[in-house]
């Protein structure tokens, strides 16, 4: 067995290692791969939506054009006019469409090798995929920001009685309390299902990747050609259905239940 072999695991990748220590009294604001994957996506994000979204409209629409369009389109007519009221659109259609394409990029991002293991061969950076969104702080920061902004706007159009809402109506009233606190209770999971969504999705597809392809690095001699045959093809096909399928759907989902979640509170059901 080589030394490759020996030391290989998959695991490793979602491992992150201090790079540049910052330390700010107890708050640990040190670099490490995630923050340096944040942003590498957070600037990919920026210039995708200046180049898609900066060039000239013409009659007949350039491949930049088209695809600008069709970004935009989905964005407005597939995930903020599904869950935002009219009112409300013009106010949170930019942040359901930035957080789409955040999340859009973070994941593809995360399937580009990259030499930002933090390791090396021979002092020259080794290469490696690593998914920024398999890392649950990422996915519940996400999460956190678009309850709260539900809340907020809950509170900004209906005033304190939005939290009436949390009571469907005809419900006895000694039930009431109960009501509410299993509705906070939903709420709260909110945060839960939407984090833990994306991030077990992202952190399970990388780990099948990595498991599939690693076996080639593990194994020699005759059972090295018998599991290539059924392993490295099993692992480019879920890497192809990761990229084409999984990184544009969970972006999808979770910038469809944030609009959701915010229009509900500005017309809370009654």
């Amino acid at each position: 067995m080589s030394v490759l072999a020996a030391t290989f695991n998959p695991a490793d990748e979602f491992q992150l290692k201090q790079w540049v220590g910052i330390h700010l009294g107890p708050l640990d604001m040190s670099i490490n791969k995630a923050v340096v994957y944040l942003a590498i996506s957070a600037l990919l994000t920026i210039a995708l939506g200046i180049f898609t979204m900066r060039s000239r409209l013409a009659l007949l629409p350039g491949r930049r054009q088209t695809v600008g369009e069709a970004i935009y389109e989905l964005a407005q007519t597939q995930i903020a006019e599904q869950g935002l009221p009219t009112k409300a659109i013009g106010r949170w259609f930019p942040y359901v469409a930035s957080l789409f394409l955040f999340i859009f990029t973070m994941n593809m991002v995360g399937f580009i090798p990259l030499p930002l293991t933090g390791d090396t061969w021979h002092g020259v950076p080794t290469w490696g995929i690593y998914a920024v969104t398999s890392q649950l702080s990422v996915t519940l920061v996400l999460a956190l920001l678009s309850v709260v902004f539900t809340h907020v706007e809950g509170v900004r159009y209906n005033g304190v009685g939005y939290f009436k809402s949390f009571v469907p109506a005809g419900v006895p009233k000694g039930m009431v309390p109960v009501m509410f606190v299993l509705e906070t209770i939903s709420h709260v999971f909110r945060v839960i299902s939407l984090s833990v969504r994306l991030y077990a999705n992202m952190l399970a597809g990388h780990i099948l990747i990595l498991v599939s392809i690693g076996l080639l690095f593990i194994l020699s001699g005759l059972t090295f050609w018998i599991v290539a045959v059924f392993s490295l093809p099993i692992g480019i096909a879920f890497y192809l259905f990761e990229v084409v399928i999984v990184v544009t759907i969970q972006a999808f989902i979770f910038a469809a239940l944030t609009a959701i979640y915010i229009g509900s509170a500005i017309e809370p059901a009654h």
